[in-house]
């Protein structure tokens, strides 16, 4: 079982690498990205979460489930929605459980890249599928939803981590 990364790990402040091999190791990797997700009951997980520096996540949400390989992330509608975002690898030090803060997102977006087998893939999405895509490619930017949290509340959250 692959460990989720926490606040302090180098990997997730670094910006991710492409994918180059759609290989069975690429396969394999996305399977485990899903049992990591799922024995923590999380909705969406980057490679670097994973301590893997590459361009891909995989996400089950809103009846949605799949995964994205070197994604590109196009805002469709920039109207922002606010919402409470919480994040595996920002969990609280007490109760290891991720610390949610509202979080303004564009409302609407399309993700397009490639799928395992490295088969051209698009999805429009919106509401919490649209946030999901944008949290998880922020990852593979190393970039954390505390970033986008006014620096008071950002700070209060990094103290609990």
């Amino acid at each position: 079982m692959r460990e989720i990364r926490v606040v302090g790990d180098p990997v997730l402040r670094t910006p991710a690498e492409p994918v180059e091999g759609f290989d069975r190791e690429l396969r394999r990797l996305i399977d485990e990205m899903f049992q990591a997700m799922y024995a923590v009951d999380g909705v969406g997980l980057a490679g670097p979460q994973i301590g893997v520096s590459r361009r891909l996540f995989v996400y089950d949400i809103s009846g949605r489930k799949g995964h994205m390989v070197n994604p590109i992330l196009t805002v469709d509608d920039p109207e922002e929605a606010l919402d409470e975002e919480g994040c595996l690898s920002v969990p609280d030090r007490q109760t290891g459980t991720p610390i949610y803060a509202p979080v303004a997102r564009a409302s609407g977006v399309t993700v397009e890249g490639f799928d395992r087998l490295g088969r051209p893939q698009r999805v429009k999405a919106r509401g919490s599928l649209a946030r999901c895509f944008q949290h998880e490619s922020d990852h593979l930017d190393g970039k954390l939803y505390v970033d986008r949290l006014p620096k008071t509340e950002s700070r209060k959250i990094m103290i609990r981590t």
